[in-house]
């Protein structure tokens, strides 16, 4: 990353061109189109921001998105939601079978869906508290802290632990 920079609140000419993409722009002449990357989406997502090129070359570096101005932090926030889905599971509802794979019913902050577990092994923990889970089609569902959710949820999540 010897070409990459870090970028503070004072240095960053962030702007979208009138196709959308994000560029830097330090002299007033935009540079190769730019995507943000987190480096940690669920246990950091605030910091540690890459914003690389099409190649996947990093080109620059944003240590925290509280250090950067209200305009920029939207823009970037924007184009990472944008990019970024990620419904957290905030209850279950009813799971087919105890056994995969298995049919499950939840209800997300985006809405109440359907999602098929395939293996146990598509239970992923995160840390002490928290469990991504993929479904069958490459979504991935979070469940921030099991033990928020409902005893009921909790119970059947249990059998799959």
């Amino acid at each position: 990353m010897k070409n990459s920079k870090t970028l503070r609140r004072v240095d960053l000419p962030l702007q979208r061109d009138a196709f959308g993409r994000l560029h830097l722009a330090p002299d007033g002449k935009a540079g190769p189109a730019l995507i943000p990357v987190r480096s940690f989406p669920i246990s950091a997502p605030g910091e540690g921001i890459a914003l690389v090129d099409a190649e996947g070359s990093e080109q620059a570096w944003i240590e925290s998105l509280d250090e950067l101005p209200d305009d920029v932090r939207s823009l970037l926030q924007e184009e990472l939601s944008s990019r970024e889905f990620m419904p957290r599971i905030q209850r279950i509802r009813q799971i087919s079978s105890f056994a995969t794979p298995s049919t499950w019913q939840v209800e997300t902050d985006r809405g109440d869906t359907t999602l098929l577990l395939k293996a146990e092994e598509d239970i992923r923990r995160l840390s002490a508290t928290a469990l991504l889970i993929i479904d069958g089609h490459g979504i991935q569902f979070l469940i921030g802290n099991v033990a928020g959710l409902d005893k009921g949820s909790r119970r059947l999540l249990d059998h799959f632990l």
